[in-house]
């Protein structure tokens, strides 16, 4: 049976630790969506459009990899694309009591969807979107730690005064 996974984030901005994870990603599972999880509570910094254009800008070289959208619960959204896993990255520990008790709920919730935890490469293991736009924001340099296609967003969002 082949393995369709889900992995589910706001992406704001999209890094290269989650291109890491989504490049092995696509190794490991035979089909990945990157589900961009639709939350207006979380005031991003980009649209939803603007972070599915980025993602499938950087995932367009993966034939088994494609970009969706959801709001609500993500088993939900899982069930209806026929996943069967769902991809979560942990850099730290801090990560994973977070990641570990949404694991369990998901699987009290749907219990024939899988989670399976990865870790980015080092190099990344300290990059999320939220110091990405903190760092950026004060004028400090994030190439390296973001495509250059969101580095080119970002400085157009900033430079825009947008942000």
């Amino acid at each position: 049976m082949p393995v369709k996974a889900l992995y589910p984030g706001t992406f704001d901005p999209p890094t290269n630790g989650h291109v890491d994870l989504i490049q092995r990603g696509s190794k490991i599972f035979d089909q990945l969506t990157v589900a961009i999880l639709i939350n207006p509570v979380k005031n991003p910094l980009f649209t939803v459009e603007e972070r599915v254009e980025m993602l499938a800008e950087v995932t367009s070289t993966l034939p088994n990899v494609s970009v969706a959208t959801f709001d609500g619960l993500m088993v939900d959204f899982a069930r209806r694309q026929g996943a069967n896993a769902v991809l979560r990255g942990i850099r730290a520990i801090s990560d994973y009591e977070h990641e570990f008790q949404m694991a369990l709920m998901n699987r009290r919730l749907a219990p024939e969807v899988e989670t399976v935890f990865l870790q980015p490469a080092g190099r990344y293991s300290f990059v999320s979107s939220r110091m990405v736009k903190e760092v950026f924001s004060f004028g400090g340099d994030v190439s390296g730690l973001v495509p250059p296609n969101v580095l080119k967003r970002l400085r157009e969002r900033i430079h825009n005064g947008n942000a």
